[in-house]
């Protein structure tokens, strides 16, 4: 079963929305291969277990804004309702939602995808620290060079001697 849903394609089917790692409800659905009407029945019959911080429902700009990033949409035509979109949290809880072995068999897939995407976001924080790090080092390096190529492009203030001849006082 793990075999038939690949980390890839639950990967891409990652979005920021909010300032949140979240997956719809659209894609949730055909993941676990049921129905979105179905998959939403399922969660408004247990609402108490998924708090706003566990979903919430995309609002039309929002809906709109995603649909344009993606080329290829497989949300078809018109919809009535934008998707929800589930946090990690509340993809957990759709299994004990669910209670399929499929259900159970994505969501491990599911959260194996969100922890590769933990591990990228941390290695990527850590390469930028290093490259800040060299950054600041060699500016200071650069910087005593650039101060000694400005020394020089100084003109020096040697005493001036005055042309002419010295008049005597009588």
């Amino acid at each position: 079963m793990a075999d038939l849903i690949l980390p890839d394609s639950i990967e891409k089917r990652i979005f920021m929305i909010r300032g949140q790692k979240v997956m719809l409800s659209t894609d949730l659905a055909g993941l676990y291969d049921v129905e979105p009407r179905a998959l939403m029945q399922a969660v408004k019959r247990n609402s108490d277990r998924f708090p706003a911080d566990f979903m919430f429902q995309l609002s039309k700009e929002e809906f709109e804004n995603l649909k344009s990033q993606i080329v290829t949409s497989s949300w078809g035509g018109l919809r009535r309702a934008a998707p929800y979109a589930f946090t990690e949290q509340g993809i957990a809880m759709l299994s004990s939602v669910l209670r399929s072995r499929r259900a159970i068999n994505v969501n491990i897939e599911i959260m194996r995808a969100f922890v590769n995407l933990r591990k990228m976001l941390a290695s990527n924080a850590a390469l930028a620290r290093k490259i800040k790090a060299l950054e600041n080092k060699y500016d200071e390096q650069f910087k005593v060079v650039f101060e000694a190529i400005y020394s020089l492009m100084e003109p020096s203030e040697k005493k001036k001697k005055k042309i002419g001849f010295k008049r005597e006082r009588e």
